[in-house]
């Protein structure tokens, strides 16, 4: 059988990123808007400090768009090659940037009969990973995203089951590998489905720190679990984000949780007005921007990482939200058209808010 093998490269972004934030440069990049050469050339720039302008005006939230090889990688899952997934999954060295493939994985469409199969027949943990990934995915879509009033007990039932389904797989994953990072991010996302507590997911996460410390997405479960709308409170929240941004080396991810904890803890629903109101809070602005310093604007920062647009985007919508365009312009420069993350749909359709508001800071 013939594997296909998947390159790696840096993400496509907005602009060419020199040591690290906020010192960019504009640059003139041959190649298409994808960031890849011409076929003419027989190298592609891989250099993760060099990030490329994509010219079409189109907004695009698709989390594989920005990067060729996880577009590939998703071509293999539809296509049911199992050597050409497994050979990008032994290609990831970071732990961030597996998980991150692991949900695209999980969410391809009509993948499930593909990946149990794999996961019955092939050697290793990442067969049954990506297996019980997917099942949480089609788990959470049987849930909806509605308000638990609103989801009949049928939904209810079938989300339990798929999650109930995938930690069983993932107990053992986790006692064979008991470092496999992939694996105990799906059971922070078991955890707050199947409503285990803020005891559980702390010990989960405690478990997950001890041989893979300050991954941002696992951080990233712990802050949705901690947030009043699942059972927390914003003073936990907010101590797990304090802990979560001084706590890991610079140049990390890390702090990312806390921004995504402000916004948690300052959105009103019901009143846009308030929620700004809370983000131009001093010691809320003090806080964003150490976050800023201490990951996207520190020299360590990897900008080739999968997040890194994640990461960009965080901050181009807080900035932004709060007033300060002028901020927020080198985040939009970043990433190009490139949306990423869910915090966007919090104040309206993505696509809009995430059009509109870049449109105003590159003006700044």
């Amino acid at each position: 059988m013939e594997v296909v093998t998947i390159l790696h490269s840096a993400p496509p972004a907005a602009l060419c990123l020199t040591s690290h934030m906020p010192k960019l440069r504009r640059v003139t990049e041959r190649g298409d808007c994808m960031g890849r050469a011409p076929e003419s050339d027989s190298k592609r720039d891989t250099d993760p400090s060099r990030i490329h302008l994509c010219s079409r005006v189109v907004i695009d939230f698709d989390p594989a768009a920005p990067f060729p090889e996880l577009r590939q990688l998703v071509a293999a899952v539809r296509r049911s090659d199992w050597p050409a997934v497994a050979a990008f999954f032994a290609g990831v060295t970071d732990p961030d940037d597996h998980e991150y493939a692991v949900r695209l994985v999980a969410d391809v469409p009509g993948s499930d009969a593909f990946l149990q199969a794999a996961a019955q027949r092939e050697p290793g943990t990442l067969a049954q990973v990506l297996h019980a990934a997917r099942l949480i995915s089609v788990g959470w879509d049987i849930r909806s995203g509605a308000r638990a009033n609103r989801v009949s007990a049928e939904q209810f039932a079938g989300f339990h089951d798929h999650l109930r389904r995938a930690e069983r797989i993932l107990i053992d994953v986790t006692a064979l590998e008991p470092g496999n990072s992939s694996a105990w991010v799906q059971r922070l996302k078991i955890n707050r489905g199947l409503q285990l507590g803020q005891a559980e997911v702390r010990r989960r996460y405690d478990r997950l720190s001890r041989h893979v410390p300050h991954l941002y997405i696992g951080q990233a479960q712990v802050v949705q679990q901690f947030c009043q709308k699942w059972g927390g409170t914003d003073e936990k929240l907010h101590a797990f984000a304090l802990e979560c941004l001084r706590g890991a080396p610079g140049g990390s991810l890390a702090p990312i949780s806390l921004l995504e904890a402000h916004l948690e803890i300052g959105m009103d629903w019901q009143n846009e007005a308030n929620t700004v109101a809370y983000l131009r809070r001093p010691e809320v602005r003090t806080e964003i921007d150490e976050a800023r310093a201490r990951s996207v604007g520190h020299p360590d920062f990897r900008a080739s990482g999968y997040r890194a647009i994640t990461a960009h985007n965080n901050f181009a919508l807080l900035y932004a939200k709060m007033g300060d365009l002028a901020a927020a312009r080198p985040h939009f420069e970043f990433i190009g058209n490139h949306g990423g993350g869910f915090f966007w749909g919090y104040f309206g359709d993505e696509k809009i808010v995430f059009s509109a508001l870049r449109s105003r800071a590159l003006k700044a």
